[in-house]
């Protein structure tokens, strides 16, 4: 049965399709478009409408989800007016971005939120996919039981730019972790240990190091960067160490080098004896 809010997908690549598939298991009647319409067919077998038009499936939902490859995308699919339709927009784009569609999609007697999905398509309708949102809060309150069905809901603020910035900066984050293991596993590569046998060693730093975040934010917030566990000045002697071992292993040392340079700057300016914290106010800077 189909009983919730009806609610269109605009799009069905791999995440379009599984946010559709999402939306039709828990009961919501669910119309589609893609570009390529035999995509659907395997969501049209199951219940799902697929429209002709991007119009025709706006106008046959409330709710509208997009998921395209881009905010040029999301432009191009928005025909027409939008009459009380809220957008609810799950294509990755900048802030800049979110909020040029958030006042278009207004102009156009629409509501929009922008937001981003924090999960394999796999895990698309479970509580393991977190999935950030950012906007009027009245909307994304109006909308919130609806788009659980996609995953975890957390609404970032009012700034339909919000969602992007948090994307941003945690695609940093995740690629810094991953840069970070592939590095270790290329230095331990000449001493024969392979990536999986270096796999417990690995997680247990990155377990350590997530321990050390809500310090570390406290610090980063206050302005204070007590050298707890160890100086700037203390660290950058353990860079250096990397950074020699890498060149006489043969293995690249430009990551290694990057990180030296940062804290070499957060010396030079003042906080050789502070914590590393102190690295904040470098990424702080132009």
């Amino acid at each position: 049965m189909h009983n919730g809010t009806p609610v269109t997908v605009l799009g069905l690549g791999l995440m379009g399709g599984a946010l559709a598939e999402a939306f039709l298991r828990a009961g919501h009647p669910t119309t589609v478009w893609n570009r390529t319409p035999a995509k659907a067919d395997g969501l049209v077998v199951r219940g799902v409408m697929l429209a002709p038009s991007p119009g025709a499936a706006i106008a046959a939902s409330p709710l509208v989800v997009v998921c395209v490859s881009d905010y040029d995308a999301v432009a191009d699919v928005l025909h027409g007016p939008l009459d009380g339709r809220v957008v609810v927009n799950l294509t990755s784009g900048t802030p800049s971005g979110a909020r040029e569609l958030a006042a278009e999609v207004v102009r156009r007697g629409g509501g929009y939120l922008d937001g981003g999905v924090m999960a394999v398509p796999e895990a698309v309708g479970t509580a393991d996919a977190v999935l950030a949102y950012s906007g009027p809060r009245p909307l994304y309150d109006a909308h919130a039981s609806t788009l659980g069905s996609l995953g975890t809901g957390l609404h970032l603020g009012d700034d339909p730019g919000l969602a992007a910035t948090h994307e941003m900066a945690t695609l940093v984050l995740m690629w810094s972790m991953l840069d970070g293991f592939l590095n270790g596993v290329a230095i331990l590569g000449p001493a024969g240990v392979s990536a999986t046998a270096y796999l417990p060693v690995a997680q247990t730093a990155i377990d350590i190091v997530a321990g050390w975040l809500p310090g570390y934010a406290r610090q980063a917030d206050d302005g204070v960067h007590p050298a707890d566990d160890g100086t700037v000045d203390t660290h950058l002697t353990a860079m250096t160490q990397v950074v020699r071992e890498s060149e006489l292993l043969g293995v690249n040392s430009e990551l290694p080098r990057l990180i030296r340079a940062l804290a070499e700057r957060a010396a030079t300016a003042g906080h050789g004896g502070s914590g590393y914290t102190a690295l904040v106010e470098q990424f702080r800077k132009r």
